[in-house]
């Protein structure tokens, strides 16, 4: 199944007194070249976010503050991820569902993309992508 393909990646850590820092780099720390860096914050308690899948576009989702949770479907089962540190992040390849919900106050969901933003990259409806990856 191809939720198999779907990982935790821990990136470089520099501790330092003065406080911490971490980067990514593309092609290196993440299996792709980032073409599209973009942000959730001030989620109201309750809501979800995301709720399709990407035809061309990988992601990268790191937790920058607070947390969420994140669940993965490629259309034969269901796996979900809590994200609560910065130091690492979820690759999430093409043709995965995900939904991110239970976010904590002050969250901020940070996503890094292989493409940049195309409206017809995106599958909203949930029986439309089941559809698509049961062919």
């Amino acid at each position: 199944m191809k939720l198999e393909l779907c990982r935790l990646i821990d990136l470089p850590k520099i501790a330092d007194p003065r406080g911490n820092l971490t980067f990514v780099e593309g092609n290196n720390h993440i299996p792709f070249e980032i073409k599209r860096v973009f942000y959730l914050y001030d989620v109201p308690g309750g809501e979800m976010r995301a709720g399709h899948s990407n035809i061309e576009s990988e992601q990268f989702i790191i937790a920058m503050s607070g947390s969420f949770d994140i669940t993965l479907d490629d259309g034969f089962e269901k796996k979900t991820f809590h994200m609560n540190r910065a130091y690492y992040g979820l690759y999430i390849p093409t043709m995965i569902w995900r939904e991110i919900d239970n976010f904590s106050s002050g969250a901020v969901c940070l996503a890094l993309t292989s493409t940049t933003y195309s409206a017809t990259d995106y599958i909203r409806d949930y029986n439309q992508f089941v559809n698509s990856v049961r062919k």
